[in-house]
């Protein structure tokens, strides 16, 4: 049994741009890539927006969420900048990654690399109503650590 698939729109910005692909049928995830024509040099415990080249237009209620490759990640200490980042349904503009190094040691994004991973991702849109009280459960208010080790 198939599933059905969701045709994504896309602007290719500039010439270094690379359409986003996936590593198997089943990946929830979809590479992008840096549009750079020359390296980038990200220093120890700094940050470096990278360019994707790319616009979409995604879906009605759903969002791009930009998560680490976990090569990159594991391998050079590279992640978004904001840990996950959000391109809403409704922006048109430039995908861009802030790719923040949170190792000790200087990392290069090379043209056409691998810095990050979309995944598009469904939400319920909603509309919040202020109240006096809420439904009681069995956790309350309990916070930090309240539901075990």
């Amino acid at each position: 049994m198939g599933v059905e698939t969701t045709i994504v729109k896309y602007r290719r910005l500039n010439p270094e741009s690379v359409e986003p692909t996936h590593g198997s049928d089943a990946a929830a995830g979809y590479d992008l890539y840096a549009a750079i024509s020359e390296d980038v040099t990200i220093p120890a415990g700094e940050t470096r927006k990278i360019t994707t080249g790319l616009s979409m237009e995604l879906p009605e209620a759903t969002f791009g969420a930009i998560f680490a490759r976990s090569g990159i990640a594991t391998n050079q200490g590279l992640r978004p900048a904001n840990c996950v980042g959000v391109v809403d349904s409704d922006y048109r503009g430039e995908i861009i990654v802030a790719l923040h190094n949170d190792s000790t040691e200087d990392r290069v994004i090379s043209p056409q690399m691998r810095i990050a991973q979309l995944v598009v991702i469904p939400y319920c849109p909603i509309t919040f109503e202020v109240t006096g009280s809420l439904t009681e459960t069995e956790r309350g208010s309990g916070g930090f650590g309240s539901t075990g080790q």
